[in-house]
This record gives C-alpha cells, structure tokens and sequence, in this order.
C-alpha cells in the first residue's frame, strides 16, 4: 500500500485531496493546526492524525518519524497573510517574516526532514502554489513572493534529486476559507470546489511526468 503525508488536510484543496487518495486505497498520515477538524478529518478517511503546526520543527520530526515509508509528500498548509490583502507599500515586514515561515521554510524544511523515506521509495512530492507566484495582482504582492519562493525551491530540489518526483502546481482559485478572506465570501463562492480540483491532481501520480510546474488546466 502506497502511503503519503498531507499538510493543511483538514479542510479545503488538503481534505479533497485526502479523500481522492483514500478513495484510490491509499494509506494517510494528515496534519494540520486545527486538532479537532483534523481528527475528523481522519476518522472519517480511516488516516493518521498528527495535528500541529508545520513552522515548529519539532512538529516536523514528529511526522518524518511517523512515516519511515513514505511515497508521496503534499506540502499543502499556507499561509495568506494580513487581510484586506494590502499593497507593498503597506505590507508589515513582519507579516511577510511570518509568511515566509509559512509558506517556504516550513514546506523545506518537512522535506528535508523526509527525504529519506521519499529516495527509498522513490517518492514524489507535489508542493501547491499559486498563479500569484509568476502573475502581478495587486494585494498579493507578500503571498505571491512567498509562492515563486517555493517554485524555485522546487525547481532546484527537481534538479538535486533526480530519484524524486518534484512537481510544483497552480490549482487555480478554489472556493476556499482562505480565497474567502482574500477576496470575499460572495466572489470566492464562484470559484470551483477544492473536490473538483483534486482529481486532476491524482493525474500526476498516475503518468508521473518530468519534475516540473503544472497548472490546473494541464492537468485537466
């Protein structure tokens, strides 16, 4: 039995993902920070529970020592930082330390922490970014640098670790709490829900491609 990790798979594109992977027989192991959706989460999947927050690395140890057989690493928990979205100009640097924290340390420092377990199995590891990464949307300026961050992690990571399945993806606006805050309620309920962009994700599993950046549409 194939086994990967989720993070952020309480709710939203990390809790529609569990479900796609668990309908498709795979074993979970779920984290997020919120312990009593997250445990949900997992009752209902039949998958591990480990709630806790992915910017502690003690947190990290604890779910690289859970999961010595390890094929497939979603590092899916971000962060969006101060709402409204405000412009550059206004944006607290503190807010952006603690997005970096978020949204680039945290996803390196798991995988580094899992690595290990993802070479032995010859894992893959899908990192979930944004159009915000490489578009210029005004108010996602500390998100958006946050998410081209990750992408060149992810970039270099896909050259570093030939054995290793990299792929950075662009879901698309999902109808998410996060796109929610960032947008409002009324223009984020437009969006698709985080369980019809799943399945095109289980696509990269099934072909397995070339390490690289994929997007909804691709996928599809």
């Amino acid at each position: 039995m194939k086994h990967a990790l989720i993070t952020g798979a309480s709710r939203g594109l990390g809790l529609a993902l569990a479900r796609a992977l668990a309908a498709d027989g795979w074993s979970l192991t779920l984290t997020a920070r919120g312990p009593a959706e997250l445990r949900a989460a997992a009752t209902e999947l039949g998958a591990t529970a480990i709630p806790g927050d992915v910017t502690d690395p003690e947190h990290r140890e604890r779910l690289a020592h859970a999961v010595p057989e390890l094929d497939l690493l979603v590092n899916n928990a971000s962060g969006l930082g101060p709402v409204p979205l405000p412009a550059l100009a206004e944006l607290p640097v503190d807010g952006l330390r603690a997005l970096l924290e978020s949204n680039v340390l945290a996803p390196l420092g798991l995988i580094q922490a899992t690595l290990p377990a993802l070479r032995k199995r010859q894992g893959a590891i899908i990192n979930i970014s944004s159009d915000a990464a490489v578009e210029a949307y005004e108010g996602w300026g500390g998100y958006g640098a946050t998410k081209a961050a990750l992408e060149q992690l992810s970039h270099v990571l896909a050259a570093e670790e030939p054995e290793v399945a990299v792929w950075w993806v662009d879901p698309g606006e999902m109808r998410t709490r996060m796109l929610a805050d960032a947008i409002g309620v009324d223009e984020a309920a437009q969006a698709d829900p985080p369980d019809v962009v799943a399945p095109t994700l289980l696509s990269l599993l099934a072909r397995r491609p070339a390490s690289g950046r994929f997007t909804r549409g691709e996928l599809a």
